[in-house]
């Protein structure tokens, strides 16, 4: 008798092959057989016309804070995932000294939309480095596995202080110190690195992520921590930050004289929209030469939600607009409603400077009203550009009237990544 039988599943089993009906066995906590079963079980579950797989790995996650309050990691053990990596484009919550919670609280709001009083509310701070992190994550009740890595912008901001976060160049002795706390934490459990030159990252006060544009001797550096502890897996979110040439030639020089595994986002953008073949190209010419180094693709393409209660909407940073954020939401709604208000803030542009922000705004034509029930995959004719082409509106014009739209409560959908 098996201590659990899943009966009449539609079975996936990570092989690759064909979907089948069958049974599942479980003894000991372990798979003993999968197929058509005739034992009994002690437990019986019926999953007829349900999937049946392996639990999912989701390798890129912004848990850092939930984890050491939440067991259930939640939504993604509602969606069969039993194991989550986190630390993830160079931010996280260990290292840190205790001057500088509230930047990294501010640094995860503004490259994640997590809200600071979210993790003001959740966070102990019972840790400072990432060995102490660990201990925390390791003593917490757990439904999910998860995986953790030391995040390059909070490793700069601990060597360097405010130096590291305004992404000052760091010195030899910087680097040095970076080296031996990567080699640490790696040594400890850390699965790897992750670190970001995309220029999207930001915290909540407009600043890059520590790290953007870390020079090819502070990236030495911290490989060189891989090398010195035979341990871990380098993640890189790239951009426009990091010298393009000093970083490529660094992850072929460890990834093929080391076998350094590394990863890096690939997307196809709008601005250039074959530069992911190239990316592929280049990683087909490094894996000839034994590197292993992959290119992560999204099964969905991320996107930016813009409203008058969210962090990012199109008009935040003109002045008038300014002036109205700061009365209460319903007072706001109705000071924006005003003809010649709305008038002054078409007329105004945007008092952010930086290569992202200019970005969303130069493609508001691609931006769509997300809806109700929302349309997570809009087709061009439903796009902003499209509608103003057809009315004779202008496409700021519309994104206005949509965020005032239901009470102040319009959204609007801006897909970043793999659409055309």
């Amino acid at each position: 008798m098996h201590d659990l039988l899943i009966r009449e599943g539609n079975i996936v089993d990570g092989s690759g092959g064909a979907p089948f009906a069958g049974d599942v066995a479980i003894d000991g906590g372990r798979i003993t057989a999968v197929g058509k079963i005739h034992e009994s079980g002690k437990r019986t579950i019926n999953a007829g016309g349900q999937l049946v797989t392996p639990g999912w790995v989701d390798i890129h996650t912004h848990y850092d804070g939930q984890v050491t309050w939440d067991p259930y990691l939640s939504p993604s053990s509602w969606h069969g995932c039993t194991t989550v990596i986190m630390g993830n484009c160079g931010v996280g919550f260990a290292p840190v000294r205790p001057t500088d919670h509230k930047a990294l609280m501010k640094l995860m709001e503004g490259v994640e939309d997590i809200p600071e009083i979210a993790l003001d509310q959740g966070l102990k701070w019972n840790w400072e480095t990432l060995p102490n992190f660990l201990d925390a994550v390791e003593a917490m009740p757990r439904a999910l596995d998860v995986g953790i890595q030391i995040a390059h912008g909070l490793v700069r901001v601990y060597v360097m202080g405010e130096r590291g976060a305004k992404n000052e160049a760091s010195t030899a002795e910087d680097v040095a110190e970076m080296r031996q706390i990567v080699k640490q934490a790696l040594e400890a459990g850390a699965l790897g690195f992750s670190t970001s030159c995309f220029l999207g990252h930001r915290s909540s006060d407009g600043e890059p992520v520590p790290g953007s544009f870390a020079n090819g001797d502070e990236i030495a550096g911290i490989l060189d921590a891989f090398v010195d502890a035979g341990t871990g897996f380098f993640q890189i979110v790239a951009g426009g930050g990091i010298d393009q040439e000093d970083l490529y030639a660094n992850i072929k020089k460890y990834a093929t004289e080391h076998k350094i595994p590394m990863s890096m986002n690939l997307a196809q953008v709008n601005d250039s929209p074959d530069s992911f073949r190239r990316a592929l190209k280049w990683f087909e010419e490094l894996a000839e030469q034994g590197a292993p180094v992959f290119g992560l693709l999204s099964g969905r393409t991320a996107g930016v939600l813009m409203s008058l209660e969210g962090t990012v909407n199109p008009f935040k940073d003109r002045p008038t607009y300014r002036e109205s954020a700061k009365l209460p939401f319903l007072q706001r709604v109705a000071e924006l409603s005003k003809p010649e208000v709305k008038a002054r803030i078409l007329s105004e542009r945007s008092t952010r400077k930086g290569e992202w922000w200019q970005t969303m705004l130069r493609e508001l034509k691609d931006t769509f009203d997300l809806g109700d029930p929302p349309e997570y995959e809009p087709t061009h004719n439903q796009s902003l550009g499209y509608l103003a082409e057809q009315t004779g509106s202008t496409v700021e014009m519309l994104a206005y009237d949509i965020l005032l739209s239901k009470g102040g409560k319009g959204m609007i959908y801006y897909p970043l990544f793999n659409y055309s």
